[in-house]
């Protein structure tokens, strides 16, 4: 691990100008020069094709370092997180020997280009076109794509665009394509870098592809299948969101602790006020839950046969990009007057995170992404269940209706992690239990919904949300559990400070879980969603705030 780490800490520490770069909105050619000698546009290529072949876990690593500076993390995140990820998870041998080696190198960087000015989040709709030459040798790529990160810089695009195929019942139908286009095949132009709240550094642009050849071996995988590269490519690169974004609050933690140990204020530190010590706890479980779910997450995704792992890649980013905003929020508060200033890195740091929120899927359609797949497993196994009633098994209609009533009556709920044979260590038994009873009521909740809404459940977007936001609990609550537990077995230094940490975030999760599952509940006071939804339609309909004025007389 160090001879990577020692190598990047110290070329960002000594070498990397933040203040500079978000400045002039460009990361200096020397700046680029220096972290493609480190290997960094190669990190996750293979050792054959001249990369580092680092493991997700490694990646996830050097990201902790790297997310120090917003625009040269997306830069790098564009070229392989996303840019260069469809070569490498679904090209051929042919297309990963012509072009890997120099995008390991940096020679040559790379872009994603899927999103249209009429087709963000619904990426099916995109409207970019490749057709057929007649002599079936190439396709002509014609359309246009916007907010192109590294759209001006890069020589390579994985570009996602619509081809006409023959269905298997003969038929013409309109199927998404993954082409590798050079920018040297012509035609192929961007506009001006677009002028960005944060992540100024980095190139943001249009690119506009007129009558592209590309030959028809620059298909990445086969023609008609893009749709489903493009979510792969997306959904293998949003988990090292997580390590990113704590490394980046660790480093504030260390910036505003040594700020509030010596700033003054009616004869005490500010260390030593309340409000300010809550902040300080806020950011240190934030950082460490956030760790937890990134590092299990890269584990699971480094074992042989890479089980999928999209739901809990989602998890990680949507925890992580509204946790590093908080938190940089708050440090920033802890600074007062001087946070607020260019002086000080809080206010770039607080515009460079606002992305995280808003890129690589919207934290929004990422929760329904979460609560539908998630459910979607469940309602398969309630299927079955309810195939077995109607098939005249009785005994499984009342085994279901036994153990409600017994859950009814208060049985205790044990899945195993606690106690004699648990795999939790008795200092985070409390939070095991919470863990476990969380699950076993949301369990019943979620059938419940199922009964409840059927195939209707789609477009149930406040349900889900709060069935999202409760799984996102789950997992971090046993990420954080796993890794404290495991921090104590193997007697880590300050593992005692881990399980505080860990019991803070259950406890806190906990009662954020069980309120969500109250308001889940058909007729439950806590549920405001009729209201909510009436509130905004009458707002909407005016597309106005439409309230008289507290100084109007008529009435």
């Amino acid at each position: 691990i160090n001879q990577f780490v020692g190598p990047v800490e110290k070329f960002f520490n000594e070498e990397v100008d933040s203040k500079k770069i978000d400045r002039d909105a460009e990361i200096p050619p020397e700046t680029l020069k220096g972290l493609k000698n480190l290997g960094l546009f190669g990190m996750q290529i293979p050792e054959e094709y001249g990369g580092l072949g680092l493991s997700n876990t490694m990646y996830a690593r050097l990201g902790e370092i790297i997310s120090s500076d917003g625009s040269i993390a997306v830069t790098l995140a564009a070229h392989q997180a996303i840019g260069l990820k469809g070569i490498l998870i679904a090209g051929t041998d042919e297309q990963k020997a012509k072009y890997l080696p120099k995008l390991a190198s940096g020679e040559h960087i790379a872009a994603f280009c899927l999103t249209e000015p009429g087709s963000g989040s619904d990426a099916a709709s995109i409207q970019t076109r490749a057709t057929l030459s007649e002599d079936g040798k190439y396709f002509l790529l014609n359309g246009c794509k916007v907010w192109i990160s590294n759209g001006g810089l890069a020589n390579i695009f994985t570009v996602f665009a619509r081809t006409e195929i023959v269905d298997k019942d003969g038929t013409l139908k309109d199927k998404i394509t993954a082409f590798i286009v050079e920018r040297d095949f012509g035609g192929v132009t961007h506009g001006k870098p677009e002028d960005k709240l944060g992540i100024r550094g980095s190139n943001t642009c249009e690119v506009h592809f007129e009558n592209t050849k590309v030959p028809i071996e620059n298909v990445i995988g086969e023609v008609g299948g893009g749709f489903k590269i493009a979510m792969n490519i997306l959904n293998s690169g949003r988990f090292s969101m997580g390590s990113a974004s704590a490394g980046m609050i660790k480093k504030l933690i260390e910036m505003t602790a040594d700020y509030a140990c010596t700033r003054k204020q009616f004869n005490k530190k500010l260390s030593e006020f309340g409000l300010i010590q809550e902040k300080f706890s806020f950011m240190a479980v934030k950082a460490y839950v956030m760790e937890s779910m990134a590092y299990l997450t890269a584990g699971m995704m480094d074992r042989p046969g890479f089980p999928d792992c999209s739901v809990e890649a989602a998890m990680v980013k949507v925890f992580s990009s509204e946790g590093a905003w908080t938190c940089v929020s708050e440090a920033l508060q802890i600074l007062g007057g001087l946070g607020y200033m260019k002086d000080y890195p809080y206010e770039r740091y607080l515009r460079d995170t606002r992305i995280l929120l808003i890129f690589e899927g919207t934290n929004e359609i990422l929760r329904l992404y979460i609560a539908l797949t998630g459910m979607q497993y469940a309602g398969k196994i309630l299927t079955d269940k309810i195939k077995e009633i109607k098939k005249g098994n009785a005994g499984v209609a009342l085994e279901e209706f036994l153990s409600k009533f017994r859950d009814m009556m208060g049985r205790k709920v044990d899945y195993g992690l606690v106690g004699e044979r648990g795999v939790v260590h008795p200092s985070l038994e409390a939070s095991g239990k919470k863990l476990e009873e969380n699950i076993h009521y949301f369990g019943a909740s979620v059938k419940g919904l199922l009964s409840r809404f059927g195939k209707t459940i789609v477009d149930e977007q406040l349900v889900l949300k709060r069935v999202a936001d409760i799984v996102i609990n789950l997992y971090a609550m046993t990420a954080a559990i796993s890794r404290a537990s495991r921090s104590i077995s193997i007697g880590l230094r300050n593992h005692d400070h881990e399980v505080l940490l860990t019991n803070i975030f259950c406890t806190e999760a906990y009662f954020k879980n069980n309120y969500a599952i109250a308001q889940l509940e058909k007729y439950a006071d806590e549920n405001l969603d009729d209201s909510i939804k009436k509130a905004a339609k009458q707002v909407l309909e005016k597309g106005a705030y439409i309230c008289s004025h507290p100084l109007d007389r008529t009435f």
